[in-house]
């Protein structure tokens, strides 16, 4: 439950470090001798509401000007996912927090930036449809790092970056279909020096006829000792300032020759996919 508080709707200016720190700064119009409240990130979607694991809490600490400003280290490691921010008043419950708005977001040292070597930690802030303050984490070790998809005929080509790990004598890209029973397309990749590229035929992924849209998810397979999480390394494109690129880049279609059509495009998560589905009346 969400209780009004009596004072003015809380909101809040972040600034986004490439090392996946945030400053919250408010100005919630309190004298300097009250009580400051806490900002709560709360992970969206868990089951255990208020469970250790589902909320951080931040203390909100008195700038010069007046302002209170709270700081997300870097070194925190809150799950992947969305989280809401809330303030909650001194002596109110967890129930009882506020959402708050979102302000200037200064999103600046996340474009173009390099992850240091290991776990990357990337977390930005970010305006929700209903005009709420939240931020979108990913934690990924090791990470392949989408770039430039361009096209030759029915094949896709896909250049990218590995961090954590390099490229083994079997390194191979894994074209994945949904379900239990769900097909896998196999291709080589190359590369060196964290560098990586394959070329993913698009008219392979049909198999007979399409009757209803489906999503096949991208793995990179490293082929070496450090493969990473079990089943691959998911390519996705997460190393600047877009919370959501699924409507932001969009890439063109092309027929497969199966009467269906094959589209690249990203998930809600930054993941990159290819949707295959019945090849459009004239």
């Amino acid at each position: 439950m969400t209780v009004s508080t009596g004072r003015r709707t809380p909101r809040a200016d972040c600034t986004a470090g490439p090392g996946g720190g945030i400053t919250f700064d408010l100005d919630l119009g309190r004298r300097e001798d009250e009580e400051a409240p806490e900002l709560l990130l709360r992970l969206r979607g868990a089951k255990g509401k208020g469970g250790d694991g589902d909320t951080v809490r931040l203390q909100l600490s008195p700038l010069r000007d007046g302002r209170l400003r709270a700081v997300l280290p870097g070194t925190l490691e809150p799950a992947e996912g969305r989280w809401d921010v809330y303030l909650r008043e001194p002596g109110a419950q967890d129930g009882e927090a506020v959402a708050v708005e979102p302000g200037i977001r200064d999103l600046r040292l996340l474009v173009d930036q390099v992850p240091p070597s290991g776990r990357i930690a990337v977390r930005i802030p970010y305006p929700t449809l209903d005009g709420r303050l939240a931020v979108r984490c990913w934690l990924r070790a090791p990470h392949a790092e989408a770039g430039p998809v361009t096209f030759d005929g029915h094949g896709m080509t896909v250049e990218g970056t590995l961090y954590g790990t390099g490229l083994g004598a079997g390194a191979r890209v894994e074209a994945r279909a949904p379900g239990a029973d769900g097909r896998v397309l196999r291709v080589p990749v190359t590369g060196e020096e964290g560098a990586f590229a394959f070329t993913l035929p698009l008219d392979e992924l049909a198999d007979g006829a399409v009757t209803e849209p489906r999503l096949w998810t991208l793995w990179l397979i490293p082929g070496t000792a450090e493969d990473g999480p079990a089943g691959g390394v998911r390519i996705s494109r997460i190393l600047d300032d877009v919370w959501d690129r699924k409507k932001v880049f969009v890439y063109p279609g092309r027929g497969t020759g199966e009467g269906s059509r094959a589209t690249p495009c990203y998930s809600t998560d930054n993941d990159l996919c290819v949707r295959l589905e019945p090849e459009p009346a004239p």
